[in-house]
């Protein structure tokens, strides 16, 4: 055969196996979640970057954006993206299939607080999306916090007031993690030497009712003691709990992670210890979130972001190093294995894959953000 018809053979050959390869792939890959990151390019201009996920975690601009929005914190439902911003307001936004943002509705908030003082903080839903609540600050006048509840009209976005918590002082306030039954959720706080661990019951019409208990907190020597913040719940009824070794209100120790377990009162207990509760590579957290699974934990704060294996009512244990020393402000996984976090001060959108056997950062990532604020995410 000579160098022309083995010239022509091998062409044939090769763009009939590239074309069955094209016929074999999808014309394009439909998006395993959008992604919103609120941000503050100038002191007068708000906005909210949204974001198409494609399965390898890769990030594509959502046509539109970004889209105005004078919001910092959000929540995201199937249907709405809800935002509170200025301590007053909270503005619900419809998602359209794409993606794309367009306000509705806007309701002030802080006008249901006694005292005309404070207003929301931040936002966040219950399991079924069918309730919105923010950490009320100031709620009852200066150090007095609460928790407003609303009901969500899903016809329209609109939000109707619905409660406002009893007086939990400077305690409450950061976002609560609703463990898998959807009637108990929890997190923690440390103030000036005042060490709670809290949690409230869900009623049936979404309204929230603190829940009288004091967790043991696991104890230290030589005069130090552990300050609680935040908690992360898994599918069931077992949440995670950050502990900084602190002795008159300075850390003298790396962030440990305690689990906590919930029984069917709203009781929790725990088996962790000053020593079998792992370090952190995070010198002060910030924030952290369970993964859908319940089997990851990603801790994220100043000095990185890091992912720990976690084990149900057994210790955490170690798993990733920093997977970025950026500072990192806040973490969301999607429901393909996709952890995002969010560098206010690097400007920064990080994508990593992550599962419980390998991690690596996603093509494209980091994404550079000016001035972001605050991160969501809506898995698919």
């Amino acid at each position: 055969m000579n160098r022309s018809v083995t010239f022509f053979v091998c062409l044939v050959t090769a763009l009939s196996t590239f074309a069955f390869a094209q016929s074999t792939q999808p014309a394009s890959a439909s998006p395993v979640a959008y992604v919103y990151v609120s941000s503050s390019p100038t002191t007068s201009n708000y906005q909210i970057n949204g974001y198409s996920a494609a399965p390898s975690g890769k990030l594509t601009a959502i046509p539109g954006s970004p889209f105005p929005g004078a919001v910092q914190w959000m929540a995201v439902n199937g249907k709405w993206l809800f935002g509170a911003d200025d301590f007053m307001y909270l503005t619900s936004f419809s998602i359209a299939s794409n993606g794309a943002l367009q306000q509705v509705s806007t309701i002030n908030a802080s006008s249901y607080n006694p005292y005309n003082t404070g207003g929301p903080e931040n936002v966040f839903l219950d399991h079924t999306g069918s309730s919105l609540y923010d950490g009320d600050l100031y709620a009852y006048g200066t150090g007095d916090n609460g928790y407003e509840a609303f009901t969500i009209d899903q016809s329209t976005g609109q939000l109707n007031f619905l409660q406002l918590s009893s007086n939990g002082g400077v305690a409450v306030g950061t976002p609560l993690s609703f463990t898998g039954s959807n009637q108990y959720a929890y997190s923690s706080s440390c103030y000036e030497g005042y060490v709670s661990i809290f949690g409230y019951q869900r009623n049936s019409d979404g309204s929230l009712t603190q829940l009288n208990i004091n967790p043991q907190v696991p104890t230290l020597n030589n005069g130090n003691y552990y300050c609680p913040n935040y908690a992360a719940a898994d599918p069931t009824n077992h949440i995670a709990v950050s502990l900084t070794p602190t002795n008159l209100y300075a850390q003298v120790g790396p962030p440990q992670l305690a689990v906590y377990t919930q029984d069917s009162s709203g009781n929790l207990t725990t088996t962790s210890t000053s020593a079998n509760m792992p370090t952190t590579q995070i010198k002060t957290i910030t924030d952290f979130w369970m993964s859908p699974s319940g089997k990851l934990l990603a801790v994220a704060g100043t000095g990185g972001l890091q992912v720990f294996h976690f084990n149900g009512a057994n210790p955490i244990t170690r798993y990733t190093g920093l997977l970025t020393k950026d500072e990192i402000d806040q973490v969301f996984w999607d429901n393909n294995n996709h952890l995002y976090g969010v560098s206010r001060t690097a400007g920064k959108l990080y994508v990593f894959t992550v599962t419980p056997s390998k991690h690596y950062q996603a093509p494209g990532s980091p994404y550079t953000i000016a001035s972001p604020q605050d991160l969501i995410v809506l898995p698919k």
